[in-house]
Order: structure tokens, then sequence, then C-alpha cells
């Protein structure tokens, strides 16, 4: 089957992302590779103007629109990091844009949209709701409608964190975020390299699809990390999972809390709940990845703040040897 994105679309999309932004950090922390047993590097995509990786997609989609579409602009839903993305590259290359996002969304993630320049509408329980909306404003409205993941610019833009990765590391073990994006670019710079995406158990659709051969949709996304918080599949994505993805890892609430609240102890940085979901797979899969090297993408950064004394409180303490407790 042939993929709606190649690793061509990839190198293509290297000199767009790169005219706007810089590679960010891949650092291997000390503290998290005795912790985990294993050689462990963060690609700190929490390092981007707006906190998180998606803003590569965007950069790569919105430089190739036309001067029609532009004026026209862009519409998108989003739990937060998607809208960042499209809103920052509307502003980069004078497009307007509009984002849809759930009414009681992330407060930090939707001011800063706003901030940006774009148009916010709060609509809808959760992010499949906004997305029904946003495609009967489309219908209304007219406009460059850019779905979160069936986008293949999109994926190709979000690529080049993958490719950055490579050139620095011949051989990682893949984790977290952007999983498509890796795939492409893992499997054809290193074929044997895994490549393991990460979901929430209260928002497995995706990981059940993947297992299943399916395509499986859910009445409820419950978890507090929003940035994993989907009910319904891409067909694109899920297209591409299904033929290069080689394993999914689901965690748990408390997983993610721990998996933030070890992202801030050891490195000093901050990530939110989907940022650090590639550390919580790796901790919980600790034993089958000792010894090895693997990479986990802290994709996203943007935490809503009123989460993290909860984070703190429940945060696991850790033993003279670096053990949680």
């Amino acid at each position: 089957m042939t993929s709606p994105v190649s690793y061509q679309d990839v190198l293509q999309a290297l000199p767009r992302v790169h005219s706007v932004l810089g590679r960010t950090p891949l650092y291997q922390w000390e503290g998290l590779c005795e912790l985990l047993g294993c050689s462990f590097w963060l690609k700190h995509e929490n390092h981007q103007p707006v906190g998180a990786f998606k803003v590569r997609g965007g950069i790569n989609l919105v430089s190739t629109l036309s001067d029609e579409e532009r004026v026209a602009g862009v519409l998108g839903v989003s739990t937060g990091n998607h809208g960042q993305s499209l809103a920052f590259a509307a502003r980069q290359f004078g497009a307007s844009c509009t984002i849809v996002v759930p009414v009681g969304n992330n407060p930090d993630k939707n001011r800063a949209i706003r901030q940006l320049g774009a148009e916010l509408i709060e609509h809808g329980r959760d992010f499949d709701e906004s997305r029904e909306h946003l495609e009967q404003l489309v219908q209304q409205r007219g406009g460059r409608y850019v779905h979160s993941a069936n986008e293949p610019l999109l994926i190709a833009g979000v690529g080049t964190m993958s490719w950055e990765i490579f050139e620095q590391l011949a051989d990682p073990v893949g984790l977290g975020s952007g999983v498509c994006g890796t795939c492409l670019v893992a499997k054809q710079r290193r074929p044997q390299t895994q490549v393991i995406g990460v979901q929430a158990q209260r928002a497995s659709a995706v990981a059940q699809s993947w297992q299943s051969g399916q395509y499986v949709t859910t009445e409820e996304a419950d978890t507090w990390a929003e940035g994993l918080a989907t009910r319904v599949p891409a067909e694109m994505t899920l297209s591409i999972m299904r033929n290069l993805m080689d394993d999914v890892i689901l965690v748990d609430e408390a997983e993610l809390r721990t998996g933030v609240a070890l992202v801030l102890r050891h490195t000093h940085n901050l990530a939110e709940g989907a940022g650090a979901a590639a550390l919580a797979a790796a901790y919980q899969q600790r034993d089958r990845f000792r010894g090895k090297k693997v990479v986990g993408i802290l994709s996203g950064g943007n935490l809503a703040l009123s989460e993290l004394p909860k984070i703190l409180s429940e945060g696991p303490a850790e033993d003279s040897s670096g053990r949680l407790g």
C-alpha cells in the first residue's frame, strides 16, 4: 500500500521548516538513564516557539498556501497545540486563522491562540464535538480546513523532528508523539528501528484500532492529558501506523502524572500530559528497554498550571538509588 506521505516529502519540508524554526535540543539526561536502565534521550519539542512539535507541520502547510487561500484563511479544531501551530504559522505567512476548541479547554492554550492573532471559538464537550462544529462552519464560511492529522503536509513537517534525531543518533528506538512522521523517517534511515506509539488508557481509540485492525471509536476520552483526548481515529494517520508502527503502549492517568513529575525533577523542564507520555511509557516498560538506546519525544510543554499542584503532591518519591517509591 502506497503511503500518502513519503520520506521525500519530509526532505522537501526541511527547508520550509528550518527557514523559520531552529533545531530543537536532543539531550541525554543521566538521572533518567539511571532510573530507566537504558540510554534515554529526550527530544525537546517543548522548546518550540509555541511549546510543542506541531508547529513544524503548521509551518510546512501554511507556507505552501496560495495568496487566495491565505486571504480566505485557515481553520482548525484543537485542544491547544495544533491551534497554536496554525495561529503561529498563519501570522508568519499573513493568513487569517480560526480555531475551535472544546468548552473548558486548557485556558493557557486558549490564551496563547488568541495572543497569536487567531479567532477562538469554544464549542462542544470534547475534541470530536468541536470538530463536527468546525466542519459545519467551513461549509458556511469557506476557507482552508486543516485537519489535525489527515494532512500530508502536516505529517511531513512533523517528520523533520525525526530527521533531526537521526542526524544526531544513528540507531534509536523511537517512542512518543508525532509517530507517523517518525515512522516515515525511521523506516527510511534505519529500518530496524522500532517506532512505538503511546496513548492514554482512557482515550485508546487509536490503539484499539491499530491492535484490532478495525476502525474503533469510543464514547469517551476521559483523560486529563488533553493532547491525547480523542475518541475517533484519523484515517490517514491510522493507515500509516498500520503499515509502519511497531507497537503501541497504553499509560494510565497516574503514570502520565509520574511522567510530568520525572521530567520536571530530572530536566527542570515542564511537560504537559501528552508531552510526558513517552517517558511514562518508558518507565512502565523499563525491563523491555533495559540496556537499549531510547528516544522519547517531549512533544509539548503547555501544561495547564492548575494541574501542577496535584502532580507535585501526588508525584513519586525516589530513594537514594533513583528508584521510585
